[in-house]
């Protein structure tokens, strides 16, 4: 299958094309985040949230430039993102007076409150997973309950990696509708 053809094929949502691009291009992405964060862990989340996003938008892509271009800056402004939120909370978290040079210590650890709505966003959230096919709960669960990585996961589940990895971009996206149709629905 030519690249072309598969962004093509893409657009009308056939799964065979988004395995083949996936296939194509991660590691080219997934090598790019890995030079930049310099984090195995943070390239691979970045690569996935990546992918999730052209897939999502892939009848936006104009053909007029490199796809791979077109993948890399969704990467990089992914990327960017992300440390401006770090930076954001890190700058939240810390005051500090001319006249007193201090850092105040902010207490991070959860109130009674905290905990009950943690418990009740939990409770909600696994009634939701519940509303997903079965193959698309168990990635959900080997991959955030368990806390498998994506090679532990293949291997348990004796499916390919990028096969795995694209199972899971498809639960989240799923999961993430389901969620936003159930509060869609909350006044």
């Amino acid at each position: 299958m030519e690249i072309k053809d598969a962004i093509e094929k893409a657009k009308q949502n056939d799964q065979i094309a988004f395995n083949f691009l996936l296939d194509s291009f991660w590691n080219i992405v997934y090598g790019f985040q890995l030079k930049r964060t310099q984090n195995e862990n943070d390239a691979e989340d970045i690569t996935i949230q990546t992918f999730s996003k052209a897939f999502d938008k892939i009848s936006t892509y104009n053909d007029k430039y490199e796809f791979q271009t077109w993948l890399i800056t969704i990467s990089k402004n992914i990327h960017i993102d992300l440390i401006r939120k770090q930076r954001s909370t890190i700058s939240g978290q810390t005051n500090s007076s001319e006249e007193d040079d201090y850092h105040s210590i902010i207490d991070d650890s959860p109130s009674a409150e905290d905990k009950l709505i943690t418990e009740q966003n939990l409770a909600k959230l696994l009634r939701d997973i519940k509303k997903l096919k079965p193959h698309y709960q168990e990635v959900i669960n080997l991959r955030y309950f368990q806390e498998l990585s994506y090679k532990e996961i293949s291997e348990q589940l004796d499916e390919p990696m990028n096969n795995v990895k694209v199972k899971l971009l498809r639960a989240k996206k799923l999961l993430a509708e389901i969620i936003k149709d159930n509060n869609d629905f909350q006044p």
